[in-house]
């Protein structure tokens, strides 16, 4: 039977920074939790060097969930506050905004250029070309709009 060598503090410390090579190239923000995980079962090797590798392991084991599910709750009550919230919600930085009709809005159905791209547009009265019309508000694709 093989017989695992006793791990070194510093093992645990190598693993931590392993940990967050992976998490720079694979984000998701779990590898920075099991990093912490590592780094804390280094410290506490280094203050018990007698601990076993079975203790060791299962104390990782037990900080990386006690980490996981503390970092996921602080992110969650603690969201990261950005100058550009709708970044990734294209639709909804024109809600507010107003634009010139290119083509009449038949039977509420309508299109719109906005920067390089065509938008669908739904309203509730038909409006002819060169109407201003206010996005108010987005359904997946479609912009809802409303006579300026």
């Amino acid at each position: 039977m093989v017989e695992i060598e006793q791990i070194q503090f510093w093992h645990w410390w190598v693993a931590a920074f392993v940990f967050l090579i992976i998490e720079i190239f694979a984000p998701g923000v779990v590898f920075l939790w099991l990093a912490i995980a590592a780094g804390l079962v280094g410290f506490i090797l280094l203050a018990l060097p007698e601990t076993t590798w079975q203790v060791q392991i299962l104390a990782f084991a037990v900080l990386s969930v006690i980490a996981v599910y503390g970092g996921r709750t602080y992110l969650k009550n603690r969201p990261i506050e950005t100058d550009r919230p709708n970044l990734n919600r294209r639709g909804e930085q024109y809600v507010g905004r107003l634009f010139t009709l290119q083509e009449p809005v038949v039977n509420g159905l309508g299109k719109i250029k906005v920067d390089d791209s065509i938008w669908k547009i739904e309203g509730e009265a038909d409006l002819p070309t060169g109407a201003q019309v206010k996005v108010t508000s987005v359904e997946g694709t479609i912009l809802k709009v409303e006579p300026a």
